[in-house]
């Protein structure tokens, strides 16, 4: 019996996930390595697991291309001067992103303060050197936010100095306008959310004559995210290099107009004396990110957005299998913008809750990470996945919701 119908034959029965894992290929996560690699994960005593919810910071993210491993370790052969770099590589980025300019940075986070920094002091160094104590340099001091947009990463703002302004509506963005307003900042992960969209938001900002800033780290896919702010004529845009596009974790995009730009790196390093002197990108990462962003607008999204219908499919169908079970295929309208299925059950008929089932899914062999949790229901994002993973994820969701029948 070949590999095929086992697979075939196994699957419309309840089984270990670990037999299931060792049907699949070698170099698929939690594999053992070649014998003449170090599983420094094992060595460690490190859980590794099939991610099933996204790319979460706190879960490492994503994973990163081939393509993009390749040009890390070929950049890490040799030196260079990193102004240089992040000058030829900005050019590169900017024209890919429609911008005026761009630059690696140590995360979105990172992205968002030394935007915030290019805006308050321009091009005088000694403002740089003043940075977070405004009032030293004369500097403004607010940033206009809507209510709805509050979150903690605004603390990357907040970094600099700065007081955020809470607003609701159109008439109190014409309200808080004052002398001491640096920009107006809109979060893009609540793109839907406020009562002022994101294209009302850039006229305002441009009515009163300040900078329109907006963070979208999480808004790809779709791809269109990646230059579509640019083309609206927003100040600057931050954007995170680890996750949909694969490149290192600790990477980020600035991209805006070239004064911002040239402004943030004042306050970037190699610089030191400066509040960004800690959000270090080294060279490996710069090239990491070009490379991953360039090979990320050649992609076939289409395509790839099939593949993780047919995941999802496929773990529908496993789960559907299980009596007093229901499914349902949605999109995230922002952050996490693809397939994702939402499992549900009759806890009076299977005697689980979905924090029972995520903590099975979990402990299990291999390790699953799927979220949602509650009283009956799970949610899985197949996305991250690789190729072959989604059929353990299917057969471990259904081995549980059976055995809990």
């Amino acid at each position: 019996m070949n590999r095929r119908h086992i697979l075939k034959r196994l699957s419309v029965l309840p089984f270990a996930g670990s037999f299931l894992a060792s049907l699949l290929p070698a170099k698929k996560a939690g594999a053992a390595p070649p014998a003449n690699q170090r599983d420094l994960f094992k060595e460690l005593g490190v859980r590794t697991f099939i991610n099933a919810r996204g790319t979460i910071t706190f879960m490492t993210g994503s994973l990163m291309h081939d393509y993009v491993l390749e040009a890390i370790n070929n950049s890490s052969k040799d030196y260079c001067m990193l102004d240089e770099l992040q000058d030829k590589v900005g050019e590169k980025i900017a024209k890919m992103v429609h911008a005026e300019a761009a630059t690696v940075t140590s995360g979105a986070f990172s992205a968002l303060t030394l935007g915030m920094a290019g805006i308050l002091t321009g091009m005088d160094p000694k403002k740089v050197e003043q940075l977070p104590n405004l009032e030293e340099g004369g500097m403004k001091s607010e940033v206009i936010i809507q209510k709805k947009h509050q979150i903690h990463y605004n603390h990357a703002l907040q970094n600099c100095g700065v007081r955020l302004i809470y607003v609701e509506t159109a008439e109190d963005v014409d309200k808080a306008v004052n002398e001491k307003t640096a920009s107006m900042h809109f979060l893009g992960s609540a793109l839907y959310e406020g009562k002022i969209r994101h294209e009302e938001w850039l006229a305002l900002a441009k009515k009163h004559n300040l900078p329109a800033t907006i963070d979208m780290a999480a808004n790809v896919p779709p791809v269109e995210n990646i230059w579509q702010f640019n083309d609206m004529g927003y100040s600057f845009v931050a954007m995170s290099g680890g996750k949909a596009l694969r490149g290192p974790q600790s990477s980020g995009l600035l991209m805006g107009t070239k004064e911002i730009i040239a402004a943030a790196r004042l306050s970037a390093p190699p610089r030191g004396n400066t509040i960004g002197r800690g959000m270090k990108v080294n060279k490996e990462e710069i090239l990491g990110l070009y490379v991953a962003l360039e090979q990320y607008l050649q992609k076939d999204h289409n395509k790839e957005w099939k593949e993780w219908e047919d995941r999802v499919a496929l773990i529908e169908k496993a789960a559907k299998s299980v009596k007093w079970v229901t499914t349902k295929v949605m999109v995230p309208p922002v952050a996490d913008h693809t397939p994702t299925l939402i499992i549900s059950w009759d806890t009076d008929k299977i005697d689980t809750s979905g924090d029972q089932l995520l903590k099975s899914l979990s402990a299990g062999n291999p390790s699953i990470e799927a979220y949602g949790g509650g009283k009956n229901s799970i949610t899985v994002s197949p996305w991250m996945m690789l190729p072959g993973q989604e059929k353990i994820v299917a057969a471990r969701i259904k081995e549980e919701l059976m055995k809990a029948s």
